[in-house]
């Protein structure tokens, strides 16, 4: 049993770390909104702080929005690295910027402490079945001891390579998942303004070379119109935002990344943030002047 420390409670990180409390460890956590029952009905110590998490734990998670948010954590007032001390782990399961983050190693590695940057692919789904995807960078001893906890909450892990190339990892992923949710939406729009019934294209291309974990989730996500999330638009914009800066300052052209990016952002405008991302079909179906599920006007 392990003394852990888990900073970030929002939708993703409460039942991560309730997986870890589960598995029979000792909690000690730190978020910004109300800390869920569950978790300190289970033992787990609330902090005032997120030095008070690292004075205590052995191995600090985190788990926020944004890059910003990850150094505050880290570096702001009474944050984790004035709670370290030499021989700890701070393992950030953030999605943020890859560049950012292999400082962030360096100033914790300073202190005599490993870094894991490892975030995760999954959602809201995968976070409460512990079925993430999670892609990690850092240090393969590190890796070693927190691989048994990574267990707890997903099932795909894999160590990439060093500092920031789990973030890297993350950032392709988002760019395979925004493209791939581009194409389901333009082909089940030219479907169903073809005049086919898009649910049954949708099953037939199941059984396909075309099949995808996109066509089957969100592809019925479309049909169905079912925009709750999931995986917030918003957030999905920040990791392309980051995608497309890292690509600017390795002078590397992701024009398809672009495109989708400004889908988003026509959904964006329209009041959608914090749609699924598959709605990004709206702003294909704005530019087409049909819906998904309309009836086709007579030719």
């Amino acid at each position: 049993m392990s003394k852990i420390g888990f900073i970030g409670l929002g939708i993703m990180g409460a039942p991560m770390a309730g997986h870890l409390q589960a598995g029979g460890h000792t909690l000690f956590v730190h978020t910004i909104g109300t800390v869920p029952d569950a978790l300190t009905a289970g033992g787990a110590t609330v902090c005032a702080s997120a030095r008070a998490v690292a004075e205590q734990a052995e191995i600090v998670f985190i788990m926020v929005p944004d890059t910003p948010d990850v150094e505050a954590v880290l570096f702001g007032a009474d944050g984790v690295a004035e709670g370290l001390s030499a021989g700890k782990i701070v393992v950030d399961m953030s999605s943020i910027s890859p560049v950012a983050t292999k400082g962030f190693a360096t100033r914790i590695n300073a202190l005599g402490c490993d870094y894991l940057d490892a975030p995760v692919s999954g959602g809201e789904v995968g976070a409460k079945a512990a079925s993430l995807t999670i892609m990690v960078g850092g240090p393969d001893a590190a890796f070693a001891t927190v691989k048994p906890l990574f267990e707890l909450m997903g099932k795909n892990i894999t160590l990439v390579g060093g500092n920031g190339d789990g973030q890297t990892t993350k950032v392709a992923n988002q760019i395979i998942v925004a493209l791939t949710i581009e194409a389901v939406g333009e082909a089940l729009l030219l479907a169903a303004r073809a005049g086919a019934d898009p649910a049954r294209v949708r099953q037939a291309l199941m059984g396909g070379f075309a099949n995808s974990r996109i066509l089957e989730v969100h592809g019925e996500r479309m049909v169905k119109r079912t925009f709750d999330p999931g995986f917030r638009i918003e957030l999905h914009q920040k990791d392309l935002n980051l995608a497309l800066a890292t690509a600017r300052a390795l002078g590397v052209a992701l024009p398809n990344t672009a495109t989708a990016q400004e889908l988003f952002n026509a959904c964006a405008a329209r009041g959608g943030k914090a749609w699924d991302h598959s709605a990004m079909v709206r702003a294909l179906e704005t530019l087409a002047n049909f819906e998904i599920g309309g009836t086709p006007a007579a030719e």
